[in-house]
This record gives structure tokens, C-alpha cells and sequence, in this order.
């Protein structure tokens, strides 16, 4: 059964448009410098666990009230027993969304087929070129990625792209490569950094508003809905 990390039980922001629950799985093939469940990551194993029973108890006490499940990470398509865990939160009654970097398209085609998840996220971490420095892999799995968003450019399955924007690590030319890449998505996401404890390599800064409104008029012009997320 997949490691259970953490369980926010109840979210607006994490399955847009639901009430939901967040479950947070262990364990990652990136290592993006600028990721904010560091922990999750680097030490899964000695962070606590909670048991897969516990979760789906909670989740059978919240049907009629929450709306949605997300499940996030770490890298949640690399769990054991994924489809399973799932299957159970199908079985009460729920909607599924998964989030995700994109690497295991054969998971996430096969949970879409078998209508087990009903969106999906996928971080788009930079424009293909960007991807060595901003996943922390020399060799990131780029074909991959291409065919997870292939799978939902042409697909039937609700999805959204997002991406974590650092003044560090993107600039303009990101964008315009991005928005060459992902053209005519139907919906994708700048989200503003934001430094913790949490990060991986803590100590990076967010672009202002208008200078990310800068980015979404770059984006706008192959991608009809282009929003901005986490900042004020």
C-alpha cells in the first residue's frame, strides 16, 4: 500500500472548484531546488506515517461535506498499490484529482482509463530545455513528460499544467517556449514561489504581480485560460 506522509483534510485551493481532502504521499525522482515538501522528498521514511485505514475512515465520516480527494506528493505515480488506494476512495463516493511531474505517463493513462482519477495536475517544472536545472536530474526523463502532456493536450480527462515561478530559475524566454509547448491547453497555472523551511534549497524569491501578469500575456497568446495563484 502507498506511504501515507500527510493528510490536509480540507482544502479549496488543491482540487479547484471542490471542498477536499489532500493526501500527501512519500518519495520523488526530481529533486526541483525550489520544492516545498523537502521532507517528503529527501527522507520519507522518517517522516511520520499514517495508516491507509486511517485515511479512508475519515473520508467515509466526510462523505456529503467534502466534494474531492487529492493526491499529491513527493511523486505520488510512484506508489505501490496506487490504483488500489484509489479504487478504495473511488468506492466512497469521491472524485479524484492527481497531481503530478509528468514522468509515469503509463500511470496516469491507466488510471484515466479506468476512470480512477477525474483531473489532473501536472507541474510543468520549466521549457524543455530548463528541465536538467530545474528538476535537480542531469538526465530528467523528458520524453515522458512530453507524452503525459501529449495524453491530456488530446485526451478527454480534465487536467491543468501549473508552474512554480522563481526569479531565479525563469525568465521571459521560459514562457515563450512554454507557451509554444503547452499551445492551446485549456487551462495552465503560474503559481508565485514562496520560501519556507520546507524548500529544498531555501533562500529564493517570487516575481511580483506585474511582472507575472508580464509572463500571463506571454502565455496568453497560445493559451486561452492562463491564471495567476499565491499572491496577494
Amino acid at each position: 500500500m502507498p506511504k501515507i506522509h500527510g493528510l490536509n483534510k480540507t482544502t479549496l485551493l488543491d482540487y479547484p472548484g471542490r471542498v477536499a481532502a489532500t493526501v500527501f504521499l512519500g518519495h520523488c525522482n526530481f529533486r526541483c531546488p525550489f520544492c516545498q515538501n523537502s521532507s517528503l522528498v529527501l527522507n520519507p521514511a522518517e517522516e511520520p506515517e499514517i495508516p491507509e485505514e486511517e485515511v479512508l475512515s475519515f473520508l467515509k465520516k466526510r462523505q456529503g461535506i467534502l466534494e474531492g480527494v487529492c493526491i499529491s506528493g513527493g511523486e505520488p505515480t510512484l506508489a505501490p498499490d496506487l490504483e488500489d488506494f484509489i479504487q478504495k476512495i473511488h468506492n466512497l463516493g469521491y472524485p479524484v484529482k492527481l497531481d503530478t511531474n509528468g514522468t509515469h505517463p503509463e500511470v496516469l493513462k491507466t488510471l484515466a482509463d479506468k476512470d480512477l482519477i477525474q483531473k489532473a495536475a501536472v507541474d510543468i517544472k520549466a521549457c524543455p530545455e530548463n528541465y536538467p536545472s530545474l528538476s535537480g536530474m542531469l538526465h530528467p526523463p523528458l520524453d515522458a513528460v512530453r507524452e503525459t502532456v501529449d495524453f491530456l493536450l488530446h485526451g478527454n480527462l480534465d487536467y491543468e499544467f501549473r508552474t512554480t515561478v522563481v526569479r531565479e530559475l525563469h525568465n521571459e524566454e521560459d514562457f515563450v517556449r512554454i507557451g509554444k509547448w503547452l499551445k492551446g491547453a485549456s487551462g495552465y497555472y503560474l503559481q508565485a514561489y514562496r520560501d519556507s523551511e520546507e524548500v529544498l534549497q531555501p533562500g529564493f524569491s517570487s516575481y511580483s504581480l506585474e511582472e507575472l501578469e508580464h509572463f500571463r500575456e506571454i502565455l496568453l497568446t497560445t493559451i486561452p485560460v492562463v491564471g495567476i495563484r499565491g499572491i496577494d
